[in-house]
Parts: C-alpha cells; structure tokens; sequence
C-alpha cells in the first residue's frame, strides 16, 4: 500500500463527540479498515487540533512503517526501533520528541540547520540534547545502512553546551553510618548497607534475587536492571559483570536473609512486602520517604529540589575510594563497572579538599628554601 494519511471522524460515545482516525491495512492479501482513538471533541475543538494530537501520537509514521513508499522520518524512525534497539531512553525520544516534530516530514529533506535550531528550543539539559541528537544521528546511520536516506543532518557538526553542571552530593562514611543507624527497618538496613558498600544501580539492586548471591565465589551477579515493573537488559554492556561480596557485607545479607519472609532462590533480596514479595521494594518511594530524611538528620547537606537517593551513595564510594582510600582508579573503575575509566573521574569523584592542601604544602615545600634564599640575598 502506497503512504496513507488517513481520515479523521466524530464518533458518539458515553463522554460525548470523540476523533477517531481511519485508516487501512493489509491483512491477508485484503485491505482491512481499522480505528484509532485520538481524543474527546472537547478537547480538540477543531480538526486541525485533532491532526496535532495525530502527529504527536506518532499515529501516521506507525500506519506507514512498513509501506514501501514512506520515507518520512517517522517511519524510518520506527523501522530504527524494530530492527536495532529496545533501549528505553531511545523508545522515548524517538516517539514522545523525535516523531512528534519530524514524524511527517519526508528524512531527506531535513537538514543541519533545521535539526541545530530545533535541539535549541528544546526544554532539556545539555546532556539530554547530546543523547537526543546522538539517538537521532543512529537513526539516519541506520537508514543510510539500509539505503532509506541519503545523507544524515546529524553529522559533520557538534552541538555546543552538552557536558552536565550537575554535582553529586557526597556522603561521608561518617554520615552514612549515621543513616545506617536510622534505619530500624532491617530490610532497610541492609539495603542501604549493600548499595554503599557495592556502588549497585538503584534499578540493579532492586533486581537482585537471591539467586544472584554467589556466596561461594564472594560475588553478586549483576545481569539486569528493574525497569517499568519488570527486569531489562543492563545498562551498559559494562554493566553486566559482577561486583566483590566481602566479608562484613556477606554476613549482614545473611542476616536479612534468615529474617526476611522472602527467601526463596527466585526471590527478590529487596521484597515489596504490600505486594508479597512479588515485585522489589519503589527506589523512588524509598528515597523520598526514608533516605532523604535520614541523610538530612545525619547532616547532609540537601538543597531543596536537589535530587538526592541511592545513586548517591554509589557516588560516594568511588569519591571515598580514590580520594581517602587511595585505590587505584582502574580498580575503582571495575567496582562501579563503568566502560571507560574516565567516566569514574570526571562523573563519579570530586576532589578532595584535604588532598588539594597536601599537594600544595608538598609543592611549597619543594620552593619554599629557593624562595627564602632568594629573598635574603
């Protein structure tokens, strides 16, 4: 079928006058008719409105994605999706920002300057914008690959203002001790232990099972992520390895393990108790209800609307481990097990102020003589 736009009609429901979308498809050799709801008439006063919300949908690049004659955007964007990735960042721009703004428009003839100035009005940090053009620039790479297209706007230029500002709160061992001993929930307890002492994801410890926990080998297996409700793939290929089970750690996850109600193989280490066990505990509820609190109690130091959970404490021990605990950067690399060791540094340690003072009295140290023979002579 050659590319359809489809056509809009008011249909007569409970609420009142809804859009709907008609439209065709093959099915069998025959072409069958099919509807899509767009919204309440109430909302969309005019029919214009209606074709909006179509397009922000993405309704018409999903109809045409496997229509030999559409080279939109929208359905090269979507054939992207199918054939290379399942990655959720990349679904949803693609889908809630990409097609939205570009889904009708025929791929080769958005240029540089129209992809330049659109990443400009968007409403994301810099680092966001990066990603977005960098999922954007795989969509054309794709399309080039399989000769959708024939040039890629998102190449050959670099997008200014990308790196974050943000900075993570630190936590001092000190003060996290102090949380550890607010925590009178010993599922709590534990899972504040494990992430400070293993740097886990949040979504990585929240999938944890008991399974993972090879006692024998003194490891965690780390080969999913909790997202949506459900386990996915791992953040990065990097991420899919394992992290050390000390001693100390060892013996507080076998404690919880005897108290918990939940300790099947198959079991989350991090039940939900309202929902029996059958999913993990809400990161986002714990962090807002009991770790924000008890690190503002222990004297950290949180501005308001300053995001602050367990990712934090994963930031913490690689700050503590470079800085005070002098561990090699390569092995505190492996720890948080991040791709590149540069990633540690720059994201994940600040420098510390104490450090800063001893290389500056070493140094002054080194010309200070040098300067005083100067000075008397």
């Amino acid at each position: 079928m050659s590319y359809q736009h489809g056509c809009l009609r008011q249909v007569e429901r409970k609420e009142g006058l809804v859009w709907y979308l008609r439209y065709r498809t093959m099915k069998d050799g025959k072409r069958v008719e099919n509807t899509k709801r767009v919204g309440p008439a109430s909302e969309l006063r005019t029919e214009s409105d209606a074709w909006k919300k179509v397009d922000e949908m993405g309704i018409r690049s999903e109809i045409n994605k496997d229509s030999p004659d559409a080279g939109t955007f929208g359905v090269l964007a979507l054939r992207y999706l199918g054939a290379e990735t399942r990655d959720d960042a990349a679904v949803y721009y693609v889908k809630k920002v990409m097609i939205p703004a570009w889904g009708n428009a025929i791929a080769d003839d958005i240029k540089r300057k129209d992809v330049r100035e659109w990443l400009k009005t968007l409403d994301y940090s810099g680092p966001t914008i990066g990603k977005i053009k960098g999922i954007m620039h795989a969509v054309y790479e794709y399309g080039l690959f399989e000769e959708l297209c024939s040039s890629n706007p998102c190449s050959g230029w670099r997008l200014k203002g990308v790196k974050s500002g943000y900075k993570a709160i630190i936590v001092t061992p000190q003060q996290t001790l102090t949380i550890l001993k607010s925590m009178t929930d010993l599922l709590h307890f534990t899972l504040v232990f494990t992430v400070a002492a293993t740097a886990l994801r949040a979504s990585e410890v929240m999938s944890l099972r008991w399974s993972d926990i090879m006692w024998k080998e003194n490891r965690i297996r780390v080969n999913k992520r909790w997202r949506k409700g459900r386990d996915g793939e791992p953040k990065t290929a990097a991420s899919d390895s394992t992290v050390a089970l000390g001693s100390i750690l060892t013996q507080y996850l076998r404690v919880w393990r005897k108290a918990s109600a939940y300790t099947g193989d198959g079991d989350f280490v991090f039940p939900s108790r309202t929902k029996n066990g059958s999913v993990p505990i809400c990161a986002s509820v714990f962090d807002r209800s009991y770790l924000r609190k008890a690190a503002i109690a222990a004297g950290v130091r949180i501005p308001e609307g300053h995001r602050f959970g367990l990712h934090n404490l994963r930031h913490s021990l690689s700050n503590w481990l470079v800085n005070q605990g002098k561990v090699d950067p390569k092995t505190v690399q492996e720890m948080l097990r991040h791709a590149k060791v540069q990633t540690t540094l720059d994201l994940y340690t600040q420098g510390d102020n104490d450090n800063k003072i001893s290389a500056q009295d070493r140094f002054c140290g080194l010309i200070v003589d040098q300067q005083a023979t100067s000075v008397n002579a």
